[in-house]
């Protein structure tokens, strides 16, 4: 990675997703004109399209001892601490983002989300 790769303006999420003005990079309007606050659009994100990240649905949590773990097999029940149509939780690399149900598409389980985790500024 070059020095120049860590000075690319990412999105900020509390404007719309325009990131801020960099002194180094000037947009371009359809026109030719330069203008810092011109919309701007996917092919903006096309670099980051690429990072790999880890999604997970989680429906529940249970607690239990190894013990009953190992005498868990094909067909268990597992009570977990949800009820049914609660809202899931998607998280993204093991931070909360959303919230959503589950769907049934074409006989596979999808996820719809619901509500987007606004993350808190420390």
């Amino acid at each position: 990675m070059s020095e120049n790769d860590s000075k690319v303006p990412l999105p900020n999420l509390e404007t719309n997703g325009t990131p801020p003005p960099s002194p180094d990079v000037a947009s371009v309007t359809p026109g030719g004109a330069a203008d810092a606050g011109a919309d701007r659009s996917a092919e903006d994100l096309e670099a980051v399209f690429d990072v790999p990240v880890q999604v997970s649905a989680i429906l529940g949590r249970a607690r239990m001892q190894v013990g009953e773990l190992l005498k868990l097999g094909p067909g268990t029940v597992l009570e977990l601490d949800r009820k049914v149509g609660e809202a899931i939780d998607i998280y993204v690399n093991n931070r909360l983002v959303a919230r959503g149900e589950v769907v049934l598409v074409e006989d596979k389980l999808g996820v719809t989300m619901t509500e987007v985790i606004k993350a808190e500024k420390n």
